[in-house]
């Protein structure tokens, strides 16, 4: 119970300016009998109709307060369709699943509160300190040179595995990996491996395990290469080899891993380059407490908080606030409830 509510202003959070449901009242023949419906076939309304009923009142109430806002982040993850597809039909590896990969970056990323913007291979960099290229395998040369000009203007680059392979017809590239981009990354990929058993990772501040896939690297420019990480000993062909490359490129900066880490040795990677790259989340709260945000065009915030879990959650509120949907002045803490929402502003000075 909660829940429901609890997704929609989540949706609201990440941008939408409606939250719509299909279907009303159940179809009383054809193959959707079942489908999930706000009213009975007999007409009378589910238990979810409340809640629904709830967030309209809710929507109604705070049209004002987040009338013309959208959300605002300095990271962006790159959403390939076309290396999905390459992907999907050429995984090489049983567990290799492209969304999965690139959730792998983004998880580390949101239980920090820390904005992110999923965009199209072909939308604008101008504004983001991150950008996040997971297992983009097809990669043109107009995508790649405007990935270069954002490291050259001081952007930071992550380059993932079986990233630049290909081309916009799904031909494999006449040069190794990462294709257009090793000029910026500072190194190629000489082999990769679909992993069976993982392999040691060794970092300059965590260890882990390499598991599904890893790439051998060779560096083509070893004054502008530092290492974050290697492989450890496995008996193979990956043995003390780099696992994680650091390069610098005019202003900027691009990290290229070969690995595909366990969650425990990713969430402290994906942490240190969102700190390299002077990251902050937008609000410190308990884990399983999201903090949304919405900036209007004077670039005022309004911050929707929502509790994921089934417990009470204590939040400290960092600044002077009130809470819309309770109409309430915030102290320095308040409980938001199991599945709760709270939407915020700094209060007048």
């Amino acid at each position: 119970k909660g829940e429901t509510r609890a997704m929609a202003w989540h949706a609201v959070g990440h941008g939408a300016d409606a939250v719509l449901y299909w279907q009303w009242r159940s179809a009383l023949g054809g193959q959707e009998q079942w489908h999930g419906t706000l009213v009975d076939p007999s007409g009378q309304p589910r238990l979810l109709y409340e809640e629904v009923a709830q967030l309209g009142e809710e929507f109604s109430r705070l049209a004002a307060v987040l009338a013309d806002t959208e959300p605002a982040a300095r990271v962006a993850i790159v959403n390939s369709y076309d290396s999905r597809w390459a992907i999907q039909w050429q995984r090489h590896h049983r567990d290799f699943d492209y969304v999965e990969h690139l959730l792998h970056y983004y998880r580390p990323l949101a239980a920090r509160n820390i904005p992110v913007d999923i965009i199209s291979p072909e939308a604008p960099l101008k504004g983001y300190r991150l950008v996040i290229l997971p297992a983009m395998t097809i990669l043109t040369e107009a995508q790649a040179t405007r990935l270069r000009e954002f490291v050259g203007k001081g952007g930071q680059l992550v380059i993932t595995v079986r990233t630049g392979m290909k081309d916009e017809h799904n031909a494999l590239l006449p040069m190794r990996q990462p294709g257009w981009l090793a000029e910026v990354a500072a190194v190629e990929v000489e082999e990769a491996y679909a992993l069976d058993e993982p392999v040691p990772v060794v970092g300059n501040f965590f260890t882990g395990e390499s598991r599904i896939w890893a790439e051998r690297l060779r560096v083509t420019k070893t004054a502008a290469m530092a290492k974050m990480a290697g492989y450890g000993e496995a008996n193979g062909w990956l043995d003390d080899q780099l696992a994680i490359a650091v390069s610098s490129h005019r202003s900027g900066m691009v990290y290229y891993v070969a690995t595909y880490l366990d969650d425990e040795a990713q969430d402290k990677v994906v942490g240190r380059i969102a700190q390299n790259a002077i990251l902050k989340p937008t609000w410190e709260t308990p884990r399983g407490v999201e903090v949304c945000r919405r900036v209007t065009r004077d670039r005022k915030d309004v911050f929707v908080l929502i509790n994921h879990t089934r417990a009470d959650q204590v939040v400290s509120v960092p600044f002077e606030a009130d809470e819309w949907l309770t109409k309430q002045a915030l102290g320095k803490r308040f409980v938001l409830e199991p599945y709760g929402v709270a939407v915020v502003t700094k209060a007048p000075e």
